[in-house]
């Protein structure tokens, strides 16, 4: 046998294993994980800490326990600085993410591989760029998201703002809103549209988000939180932390923004408090 087709034959072999994990293994062992009873210790984890899950509607209660279920099931949790991950933190940390794909699919978090918990805001060292200099700084951070499937989050911010129904922010939600802006291969503001869909946006979010810069530029009272005029990855970071958080607030402010939202979460956060 020539050393061409043993190489051929190989790779039919990875391209029929890959296929067969990526459309069936995967899809049997989540059909087996949601064959296990959801722990009611879980779902009373979910009752204290993540405030909307009380608003939602029977079904979507249950909707929402198979995605944390299977996130619980397929990421790896570490605890950074001492910090101990429990479940209730692993919890917390998945229902307010799987907010965001509750309507949506929980395919858009098939990326996500882990999640490092600090106990409070941690200190990173990052380059910045001023024209040709670079230089490195001290930052200090209470989450991050990167493209390679990693998330980053300060428990301590968690239980100070995700946790607390009436908070404006909401760090969980801010660094998986920014893991499906990545689901396009950048962290941009404009999450995967296609068509019309993906015009009405660019033009709504760019008249928003111009509005935002020039309301702060003239020391204006902002509608939104001022970080989110640092970037567009922002601006939806934060746009998605407000809807959920502040639903009414957006809605009132910028009625279009808010609706945009709603289509692509597929659920209405101002509906949902007014029960």
């Amino acid at each position: 046998m020539s050393s061409a087709t043993v190489f051929a034959v190989f790779a039919a072999a990875f391209i029929a294993l890959a296929v067969f994990y990526l459309f069936f293994y995967r899809t049997w062992r989540r059909d087996r994980e949601l064959k296990q009873p959801f722990p009611e210790v879980w779902r009373k984890h979910l009752q204290s800490a993540v405030p909307l899950y009380c608003q939602l509607p029977t079904q979507l209660k249950k909707t929402l326990e198979k995605q944390v279920q299977l996130f619980l099931a397929e990421k790896d949790f570490y605890g950074c600085d001492g910090f101990e991950v429990n479940d209730r933190v692993r919890v917390a940390i998945a229902g307010h993410a799987c907010l965001l794909t509750v309507m949506r699919s929980y395919a858009d978090y098939d990326e996500v591989r882990s999640i490092l918990v600090y106990p409070d805001v941690y200190r990173v060292r990052a380059p910045e760029r001023d024209g040709m200099v670079v230089s490195v700084s001290n930052q200090v951070r209470a989450g991050e998201a990167s493209s390679m499937g990693q998330v980053v989050l300060a428990w301590a911010e968690c239980e100070s703002g995700a946790m607390q129904a009436k908070s404006t922010h909401n760090v969980i939600l801010h660094e998986f809103a920014h893991q499906l802006d990545y689901l396009d291969g950048s962290a941009d503001g404009a999450p995967p549209l296609s068509g019309e869909h993906a015009e009405e946006w660019q033009q709504t979010m760019t008249i928003a988000y111009d509005n935002l810069r020039h309301s702060l530029k003239h020391q204006r009272k902002s509608w939104l939180d001022p970080y989110g005029a640092t970037k567009p990855a922002e601006f939806f970071a934060v746009l998605t932390e407000t809807f959920y958080q502040q639903p009414q607030h957006l809605k009132e402010q910028q009625p279009a923004v808010y609706n945009l939202l709603r289509d692509f979460y597929r659920i209405d956060p101002e509906e949902l408090a007014r029960g």
